[in-house]
């Protein structure tokens, strides 16, 4: 028996030394498991999570200074727990420890020295920051033939063809869901010389398998010949002694296979182990073991959090002792900093090992450049204004030059390695010398003992002196204006090449064009000494700041740290900030790129990863399956299907607490968006219920962190449609989960995330017509033996269905199918141009002979629902004791449709949801052939998903005459704009008018009124007649996304 017959297994586990402990046995059940997830709304930040649960402490085994307890040392301060339930699948759990991996010893067969393909299955932070190897023969130097990997967002393949000589190729990867299988495949010899990589993903490992972007295919070292290892099969392996370190995969894995010249050499599926087992053999033989804390789970987590306090409480004489635990996700930990993340250009510099850096990023008080590298002295500085200039988005306020200004800058002794590079950044306010002034001069103890750089309106000059004093270098280039506006980067660098000196004079505008002049000169580099100016009255007013010296010259170490990053995606901003801070962080990406953000400015790294998600109105959440975050983008939320089906008439849904909220309470229909440092964009509703002139003013005015003027409007007009939506609003929906014949819900609850999409069907007339739509912002659950509820934090889910591509249209118009089409049988289909439904060509059966077959298969793309085509045949009939020549269409290998004699053209359409394969057949009996002997298909069309296809509404259209409830025509007049379309392929449409949806099969007539015939009436329900003029329109028409 099964839950809610038995108790649910709810599994409590601490992260005791590294180590996942279970203590499910010291968790009351008296009190019930109380976690929440998410956000309270569309509006608010995503709170810290939380979980509340009592431990049995009668043997103190919880409290922290108890040296008695088993746990002495290992419990304090965020201590890491997590809660599970039963889940519905068996997987590899992997918990990215170094230690943690499946593997299978080396075997001949797994010495593959030809054509490689490696395939993996599993729940991976696809897009994560850093690399993590998924699968790999992979071991110390000399001992490493192959592996795939992810690195930042991108599928690799690596392969050796030597013990030390690699050859590798990545592809970033495309939008996939939670599971995924990837695939890499080597062609050792590709048959024009050289060798090719081809990368593929796929919903699971038994395809159908997509390829990612081309194939790569080099020549330059000819064919390659795998290197043969005796390292094991790892799941997964690592590498860390490289740059940036290939960590194992943490998270689950369900499957891997490993082909050798296209025989399956290893094939572990995790998904078929029994729970506690050490090992197994595979169906290609190979012996596998768990190491370390790998292991099989079923487990779903549901909460991962921190517990950073361990109050004890007890009842006098200690007949009851126990600790109230208040865990909380890592949003809580995140939160409690209060120092701001230094500037762009103070964190990126010091990560390049600079020789010397000084920021000058001091307060107002200061009397000296301090340098944040260890064994470099402060800047003497003198005459300036510390903290005057806060013009520069990459940097805190730098210091103002007076007419007396001062530096003497101190480099410590150091190898020169041939080169050097010196670079700042300086504001001439645009005020140019009108004479040459010495801007810097850098001491060195080569040839040229001190390089003198000068500026003045139209020119720069370098000036070299040698020991003597001689000027051994004297050139002048000219320059323009913009060095003299706003911020500059001035770059001098030189290298040192068999005794002569390479030196480069270069501008840079942050985040904009480059200019400058190189020259060289006999002798030696030497290193820099000291970095000195004495600034004067043509200075006067100039801003200064960032000086380093640098190892390599050419260095690119300030570039885009100088601009604060402005302009990376949303996705990017918070993926380098993770990398940086060490953060787990993960995404859900959209099929749009997110917004471009401004600059980042000195704030606390929790706003900043606030401030990035906000700017592409995407969610920041806490990440259920492990400690981290992830961004979900605002795209992904775009016209989804369901995780969630909640019927009214079914057990689950607590409908008696189902209630809306009051649509004031969240409309807002004056909306300005401004961007932080920049300008505005508003929009206000004019029209509808929630116009202005009607409702009144009901204004907000959000502040982002934006690129560019121009994205204010834009998103000004987006959250106006989802502030104005006139839609139902549900604010919280519960399910019970422990009501009999409601555990059919739990697989869907337990795969839901923030911002998927509920639906609720089969509402009574007097709560909704129609489903409900609902996007869960956040959630309260309640956990124990024989209760579990669930209650959703829910926003309107119409705003975000929106137009959408997702039908897949073929023609064969031309040789580029836009589906995967294969041939099989004895003669495959060929396009041709003698009989088409439409357009000029169509697909023809191939020429077979009697007893033959001639196959066309069609692989169906993920998630399709629906499919249809037209047919035409020509061929001989059937008759008595004879099958005939026909046309048979199969879906996964199950017939669908038999046509044969002479069909003319014919539109068909079949359910395909949950189907991956559609196979065309002509098959012809033993003797005889009439007409054509041929059959054709045209014009296929594939629906994806549950939505129709996005249509555009007409400007306006109403009823000619009036109808009864069950009239099964329609006469429509279009009042502006374009006529409704009569093209069989666009059909059917679902309309609506009056309240009422109605689905149209066919329209007829291209002038008014248009003829609409009628397939289904009360399509949502609604069931009434119609008067003359009542107005028509798309039920769902298309609505342009951000």
């Amino acid at each position: 028996m099964a839950f809610p017959s038995t108790p649910l297994d709810i599994r409590t586990e601490l992260r005791l030394d590294g180590v996942w402990t279970d203590i499910s046995g010291d968790v009351y059940v008296r009190d019930v498991k109380a976690i929440d997830h998410g956000r309270r709304d569309m509006g608010s930040r995503t709170d810290p999570g939380s979980l509340t649960l009592t431990l049995n402490n009668r043997d103190g085994k919880y409290t922290t200074r108890n040296p008695e307890s088993p746990y002495w040392g290992l419990l304090g301060p965020n201590t890491g727990i997590r809660v599970s339930v039963p889940g519905d699948v068996r997987y590899l759990e992997l918990t990215g420890a170094e230690t943690s991996y499946a593997s299978t010893p080396d075997h001949a067969s797994l010495d593959i020295t030809g054509d490689v393909d490696l395939r993996w299955e599993g729940e991976a932070n696809w897009y994560g920051p850093g690399a993590v190897m998924l699968i790999g023969k992979w071991g110390a130097a000399g001992q490493r033939s192959y592996h795939m990997r992810l690195q930042d967002g991108s599928l690799y393949m690596q392969v050796h063809y030597g013990s030390s000589t690699f050859v590798f190729t990545a592809q970033p990867l495309p939008v996939l869901p939670d599971r995924a299988a990837l695939r890499t495949v080597l062609d050792a010899d590709n048959g024009a010389g050289g060798w090719s990589m081809t990368h593929y993903w796929a919903p699971t490992i038994a395809g159908p398998w997509t390829q990612i972007a081309d194939t790569f295919s080099f020549t330059d070292i000819g064919p390659i010949t795998v290197h043969t290892s005796t390292t094991p099969l790892t799941v997964s392996p690592s590498h860390l002694a490289v740059t940036p370190p290939r960590r194992p995969f943490e998270g689950k894995v369900y499957a891997a296979q490993v082909w050798g010249a296209g025989v399956l050499v290893a094939s572990p599926d995790f998904t078929a182990q029994p729970l506690g087992t050490t090992g197994f053999t595979d169906s290609a033989g190979r012996d596998w073991s768990y190491n370390g804390t790998a292991r099989i789970s079923e487990r779903a987590y549901r909460f991962h959090g921190e517990i950073s306090t361990w109050p004890k409480e007890w009842v006098p004489g200690g007949s009851d002792v126990w600790c109230s635990v208040e865990a909380s996700g890592v949003l809580r930990r995140y939160d409690q900093g209060t120092k701001a993340l230094n500037s762009t250009l103070r964190r990126r510099i010091p990560s390049g090992n600079p020789i010397a850096y000084w920021h000058f990023e001091e307060d107002r008080e200061s009397s000296r450049a301090y340098s944040p590298i260890a064994g470099v002295a402060a800047a003497s500085v003198t005459g300036v204004e510390w903290a005057s200039l806060d013009t520069l988005p990459s940097s805190k306020p730098l210091p103002k030059l007076s007419a007396a200004a001062t530096l003497s800058a101190i480099v410590p002794d150091h190898d020169p390695g041939g080169q050097w590079h010196v670079e700042f950044v300086y504001n001439a306010d645009d005020t140019a010398p009108v004479a040459d002034t010495e801007i810097v001069s850098v001491s060195a103890t080569g040839t040229v003992r001190r390089w003198s750089l000068n500026l003045r309106n139209g020119s720069a000059r370098v000036i070299g002196y040698d020991a003597s004093g001689t000027a051994v270098v004297n050139q002048s280039v000219a320059v323009g204006g913009d060095v003299f506006h706003n911020w500059v980067r001035l770059r001098f660098y030189v290298s040192e090449d068999a005794g002569t000196v390479t030196w480069t004079l270069a501008f840079q505008d942050p985040g904009g064009d480059a200019g400058g002049i190189a020259r060289t000169v006999a002798g030696t580099v030497g290193r820099v000494t000291a970095i000195t100016a004495n600034w004067g009255a043509a200075t006067e007013g100039w801003g200064f700041g960032h000086l380093s010296v640098l190892p390599d010259a050419g260095s690119t170490l300030y570039t885009g740290s100088d601009t604060g990053y402005a302009g990376e995606t949303a996705w990017l901003r918070l993926r380098r900030l993770a990398s940086e801070e060490g953060l787990p962080m993960a995404r859900i990406p959209g099929r749009l790129t997110p917004e471009r953000v401004g600059p980042q400015r000195p704030e606390e790294l929790l706003e900043l990863l606030h401030q990035a998600a906000e700017a592409d109105g995407g969610m920041l959440i806490e990440d259920r399956d492990r400690l981290g975050l992830v961004l979900r983008e605002r795209s992904s939320m775009y016209t989804q299907e369901p995780r969630l089906v909640l019927d009214c008439t079914m057990p689950g849904l607590d409908d008696e607490n189902l209630r809306p909220a009051e649509e004031a309470d969240s409309v807002r229909n004056d909306i300005t968006v401004k961007r932080a440092g920049g300008s505005e964009g508003r929009a206000v509703k004019t029209d509808g219920k929630f116009a202005v002139d009607r409702i009144g003013s009901y204004d907000t005015a959000p502040e982002l962190s934006l690129f560019a003027d121009t994205q204010t409007e834009p998103i000004a007009y987006w959250l106006l449609h989802l502030l104005t939506y006139d839609g139902a609003r549900y604010p919280k929906v519960t399910v019970m989960l422990h009501k009999p014949g409601a555990q059919t819900l739990i697989p869907g609850v337990l795969a839901l995330r923030e911002g998927d999409l509920i639906r609720i069907t089969n509402l009574p007339g007097y709560v909704e017509f129609g489903h409900l739509d609902l996007i869960v912002q956040g959630w309260h659950e309640e956990l124990d033996l024989h209760r579990w509820t669930i209650t959703f934090n829910c926003s309107p889910g119409g705003p975000l269905r929106l137009a959408t591509t997702n039908t897949v249209h073929e023609g064969f118009e031309d040789a580029l199918y836009d589906v995967t089409i294969t041939g099989g049988g004895s003669l495959p289909w060929t396009r041709t141009s003698a009989q088409k439904h439409s357009g000029t060509y169509s697909l023809r059966s191939g020429a077979i002979a009697n007893n033959q077959t001639s196959d066309a298969a069609l692989v169906l793309p993920a998630a399709a629902s629906s499919f249809s085509f037209w047919y035409r045949t020509s061929s001989e009939a059937s008759g008595p004791g004879f099958e005939g020549d026909r046309l048979l269409v199969l879906v996964d290998g199950v017939q669908v449709l038999r046509a044969q004699g002479a069909v003319g053209w014919t539109k068909f359409t079949v359910d395909v949801t949950g189907k991956s394969a559609v196979v065309f057949r002509y098959a012809k009996d033993n003797s005889a052939t009439a007409g054509e002997d041929a059959v054709y298909i045209d014009d296929l069309r594939i629906v994806v998903g549950s939505h129709a296809p996005a249509k555009a509404n007409t400007d306006g259209s109403q009823l000619d005459v009036g109808v009864d409830a069950d009239d099964g025509t329609l006469s429509v007049n279009v009042t502006a704009g374009p006529r409704w379309t009569t093209d069989a392929n666009e059909m059917p449409i679902l309309i609506e008018v009056g309240g009422e949806q109605i689905l149209v099969t066919a329209i007829s007539g291209t002038s008014n009124p248009q003829t609409f015939t009628v397939g289904a009436r009360s399509y949502n329900g609604v069931t009434k007649s119609h008067a003359a003029d009542a107005p028509v329109a798309l039920a769902y028409p298309a609505i342009a996304s951000l």
